[in-house]
């Protein structure tokens, strides 16, 4: 069978990826092909997901028919595109697609000569599905390419497409976003066992409660002020609660939050 869908990084993401294309069905283990340097990592994949793994990313280059997915930290990407740049030719014409945070569309293109190229950005949910994805598309893309990319990402969740100038804002925002809902998670619960709530409880009220009415506000499709509209009674104990996050400037610090993790993609990606 051919090989159609090559990934170059055998890590967290690369994996998450991997394993929700094949349990859909998207591509089947006889069609993946793996680069990965560390041996147990090799192991690993190799049983787990009954695909072809090797070291030699030209190997994954060569052979990968529809899809390139470069996995890999953005620190590598230089020697990872000196390593390709023999292999590289018109003929072969897989859709590049890249999750390296800071790494440009023309930073691609460049190691990528003529070739199709998509910029993305997913974040850690996608571990388990439930991943929001960001994409950009390059100059030689075309909608096969673009529907490709739309596959691709939908198998961890859901997916946008933005123009490259707002992916340092997408990094602010849903990339380090888990960071800060996790923060809030854990406050809640602090929240709790201040209350006199046993430490277990405290958690599990906690997670669920965020889990809950994130499920609610996208599933009934609903604004979030609607819902806290709903929440809150006259002289109730939510007003209670929100006038003091209120005091404490709560929505501006998660507004600034975003902003400063916005400001740092930016440097970092000079």
């Amino acid at each position: 069978m051919t090989i159609k869908f090559g990934l170059i990084g055998g890590g967290v993401m690369g994996e998450a990826l991997l394993s929700r294309l094949i349990v859909r069905g998207i591509y089947q283990p006889s069609e993946v092909i793996v680069s990965e340097p560390l041996p147990t990592r090799q192991n690993f994949l190799r049983q787990q997901y009954d695909v072809t793994v090797t070291t030699e990313n030209s190997l994954v280059f060569k052979q990968a028919s529809e899809v390139v997915f470069l996995a890999v930290k953005p620190q590598v990407f230089s020697a990872i595109a000196q390593e390709l740049a023999d292999v590289i030719t018109i003929e072969l014409s897989p859709v590049v697609i890249s999750i390296l945070a800071g790494v440009s569309l023309s930073q691609l293109e460049a190691a990528f000569p003529q070739l199709p190229v998509i910029r993305a950005m997913p974040n850690t949910p996608a571990t388990v599905g439930a991943g929001i994805t960001a994409m950009c598309l390059g100059a030689y893309t075309n909608a096969k390419h673009h529907q490709i990319a739309q596959q691709v990402f939908s198998a961890v969740g859901e997916v946008v497409e933005v123009s490259e100038m707002l992916m340092d804002a997408v990094t602010g925002l849903s990339g380090s976003g888990p960071a800060y809902v996790a923060l809030m998670v854990e406050a809640l619960a602090d929240g709790g066992v201040a209350a006199g709530l046993p430490r277990s409880i405290a958690n599990q009220l906690a997670l669920q409660t965020v889990l809950g009415t994130a499920k609610l506000l996208h599933d009934k499709k609903m604004h979030p002020a609607e819902l806290k509209d709903r929440v809150t009674s006259p002289g109730g104990t939510t007003i209670a609660g929100i006038a003091q996050l209120e005091k404490a400037g709560f929505r501006s610090a998660l507004i600034e939050a975003v902003k400063a993790a916005t400001w740092r993609s930016q440097e970092l990606g000079k």
